[in-house]
């Protein structure tokens, strides 16, 4: 990188946003490490004692258990359904396309309060009691458009000849859908569910409206901060859970870029 370039408003932009996304990570981190149950600088010492405080948190520990179940699930239907969706919108032309297209990515502009509202006024009219049930409804709506959009992308990036090839060399279609065009969007489907479960691990919002008796992480540590001693504990599992959330960001983004390099390749 030449000495323009490093000094240019564009990197020095760059370098700033940097830092004000990240610093509050960075601090959160290093407090984890802090020998006092303050939370204030200048640090009072070195220490590992927080972490293997963990391993005693029986409700932290099932709060962990609960949304790590709930995501793998939720992420699971949630890829299944968003692929469906793709392949509906990337390889069919039926009546209302553009209405189905336009509804199913609602979730993503509404606010997440306001559908967490909304779905606990709906779950209370027909009667279904609050659990980890409901919120993984939630998580399902809130991750499908982002599956379906996707998946959709690498859909759009191979040629359907091949599909074409297949069929007229005898396949069926759900032959063809096994064979080919599944195998084909595979590393899409993987980057949706590890999006997916990034979403639904870390969602608060919907999650708070919709839970039962059985807390969720994010829920049991947002009610945990009125605890000051708990607080050593929450920041570092949080400091954790921050970093997994960060390795598994930047896998789904690896592998999103991975498909539309040879997307691009199979169109060259």
């Amino acid at each position: 990188m030449q000495r323009r370039d490093v000094l240019s408003p564009g990197f020095l932009y760059f370098v700033m946003l940097t830092l004000f996304l990240y610093a509050p990570i960075v601090v959160l981190v290093v407090f984890s490490f802090n020998d006092s149950r303050t939370l204030v600088f200048p640090l009072r010492g070195f220490t590992l004692r927080w972490y293997g405080e963990l391993a005693g948190a029986r409700e932290l520990l099932a709060a962990v258990v609960n949304s790590v179940v709930l995501g793998l699930m939720s992420s699971v239907v949630a890829t299944g359904l968003g692929t469906a969706a793709a392949i509906g919108i990337a390889r069919h032309n039926f009546p209302g396309r553009r209405f189905f297209l336009a509804v199913s990515a609602m979730p993503m502009v509404i606010p997440y309060v306001v559908l967490g509202v909304a779905l606990l006024i709906l779950f209370s009219w027909w009667g279904v009691p609050l659990s980890l049930w409901t919120v993984g409804v939630a998580h399902v709506v809130i991750n499908v458009p982002y599956a379906m959009l996707i998946v959709a992308s690498r859909l759009a990036g191979f040629d359907k000849n091949l599909e074409e090839a297949a069929m007229d060399l005898g396949e069926t279609y759900w032959g063809t859908l096994r064979r080919i065009t599944l195998p084909i969007c595979a590393p899409a489907m993987l980057s949706a569910f590890l999006s997916s479960f990034t979403t639904s691990f870390d969602e608060f919002a919907v999650s708070f409206f919709l839970i039962g008796t059985e807390a969720t992480l994010p829920v049991y540590l947002y009610s945990q901060l009125r605890f000051p001693s708990r607080l050593p504990l929450v920041v570092a599992l949080a400091s954790i859970i921050m970093v997994v959330s960060i390795l598994l960001v930047t896998l789904a983004e690896w592998l999103r870029n991975s498909t539309l390099h040879l997307s691009r390749q199979g169109s060259a």
